[in-house]
């Protein structure tokens, strides 16, 4: 799978997914908060399957390996 999120969106997808996983775990956000598994996944693993059906890459080398 090549890498399509990189740098600072990387980053807002990690700290914003365990943001939400920790809250609904806690009990102050809805159950809703549990998609935050899915940022944090697309944040960790750095790909995004919506970015590559749009064509969007926020890596900056063009060649990305595969992981």
């Amino acid at each position: 799978m090549i890498r399509n999120v990189c740098g600072v969106d990387r980053v807002i997808r990690i700290l914003a997914g365990l943001s939400l996983v920790a809250l609904a775990a806690a009990g102050m956000l809805r159950p809703w908060a549990w998609l935050g598994l899915i940022v944090l996944a697309t944040g960790v693993v750095g790909h995004c399957m919506p970015y590559k059906w749009l064509g969007l890459n926020t890596c900056k080398n063009s060649a990305n390996t595969e992981s």
